[in-house]
Formats: C-alpha cells, structure tokens, sequence
C-alpha cells in the first residue's frame, strides 16, 4: 500500500501492478478473463469485433473488460491505420505474490 500512496518506490526487478485486494485480483484475472489474454496472445485479432467473433463475447462486455485490463498494463489497446482497436497482450506471464503473514521490521524474507 506504500508503493500505491507514493511513499515506497519499487525496485525494477520488483512487481509493476498492485492491486489493493486478492478479491479485486480475482475479478481482474477471473478464469474467463485469463482465457480471455490467452486468445488474444494465441490469436492475435485484428480489432474488438474480430476477437468478440472468435470468443463469443459481447463487444460492448470486451470493451470494458480490456479497458479494465489495460489500466492494470495486462494489454494495450492501440489504434490501427483504420482506427480499429487491437487488443495486443503486454506479459507472457503473470505471477501473484502472496504474502500470508505481515512482516515485521527487520524480519528476514528469505524463507
């Protein structure tokens, strides 16, 4: 949460998104959601119609969904030369760390 009000900055090899819950992370990342980044990284569609055609999901709903996605850096939306949008997926991987005891000052994180 210090990273998130600005009074920590993170290393580069530290995590690049936060979220504030495990709960807001499971609804970001549900299972039809990481299917979802999976289709688009195998698939590659040329725009928001082509990819609600080959999921079979509602336009309006990827809309949002992959809004909600970019705002996290899970993909990115960019315009083509005919205006399109094309969902591109931005990580290969996507790794929770999870940590099930708070830590106290000085305490070692090696386990």
């Amino acid at each position: 949460m210090a990273i998130a009000r600005g009074e920590v900055k993170p290393l580069p090899d530290e995590p690049k998104v936060w979220f504030t819950s495990t709960e807001s992370f499971a609804k970001v990342l549900s299972a039809s959601n990481r299917a979802l980044l999976a289709a688009i990284a195998a698939d590659r569609p040329a725009s928001l119609t082509e990819l609600a055609e080959r999921t079979g999901r509602q336009k309006s709903n990827l809309s949002r969904t992959l809004k909600t996605m970019a705002r996290y850096g899970f993909v990115t939306l960019r315009r083509d030369a005919g205006g399109r949008i094309v969902p591109e997926v931005t990580y290969d991987a996507i790794e929770l760390i999870l940590p099930l005891a708070r830590r106290s000052q000085g305490q070692d994180a090696a386990a």
